[in-house]
């Protein structure tokens, strides 16, 4: 007889990301999905003149803290389970290039502006992770840390730029571009990790993972 499965914690991933979800699902996890409802411009603000890393490590813990109130709060018997014995997993992206951090664009003029100063430039992708452990109803234990990795962007022309942006993808996603995307077709390649620059670092996200108790293993379906 073979021996009995393993189950692990039930994953929530914090993040409306698409391209987070997929990285997740294609690496064997199948979390639930919540989104956080957070200033971000705000919790920026408020960090002033802080390092990249510092920045974009407290947005990934600030969500992790609104799910985890939210799941903790909520007596709908769907979070029991989490509640029980959870992981809620939380990212967020920013692009530093020329020492200034950019997040997603919005409108298609700036986009089109982060363009102009990206082509033929390099700059880095930081991610920060926030992984929150909750066992009987309450937060056993929160780890996070950050994964940067060099983005080398094509010297594209001004219509293949409109082009792009005409395509609304990259105003809905952090720097601009997609490495998964239509943008990858601008980019000359990357230095460093591929998940992080997509959205979620699998390579990380194992190691905190571990720091909370967790093998990755345990949560593949």
């Amino acid at each position: 007889m073979g021996s009995a499965a393993v189950l692990g914690p039930v994953v929530v991933l914090g993040s409306a990301s698409p391209a987070r979800l997929r990285v997740l699902r294609d690496a064997g996890l199948d979390p639930q999905v919540l989104v956080a409802d957070l200033d971000e411009d705000a919790i920026i603000a408020e960090m002033g003149d802080a390092a990249s890393a510092e920045v974009v490590t407290r947005l990934a813990r600030a969500k992790g803290e609104a799910i985890v109130s939210t799941i903790l709060a909520d007596d709908d018997p769907v979070f029991d389970a989490a509640r029980a014995d959870g992981v809620v997993l939380t990212c967020d992206s920013m692009l530093l290039l020329d020492g200034e951090l950019s997040g997603k664009p919005h409108s298609p003029d700036v986009a089109a502006a982060q363009w102009g100063r990206m082509r033929g430039n390099t700059g880095d992708l930081m991610t920060g992770h926030c992984v929150t452990r909750l066992r009987d109803g309450a937060v056993e234990s929160i780890v996070a840390d950050h994964k940067s990795t060099q983005v080398h962007f094509s010297d594209v022309s001004d219509d293949q730029i409109a082009r792009y942006v005409a395509t609304g993808e990259p105003l809905k996603v952090a720097g601009a571009f997609t490495l998964d995307g239509l943008g990858g077709w601008l980019l000359d390649g990357i230095t460093g990790d591929p998940s992080s620059v997509i959205g979620i670092s699998l390579p990380l996200t194992r190691q905190l993972l571990s720091q909370v108790g967790v093998d990755v293993t345990d949560l593949w379906q």
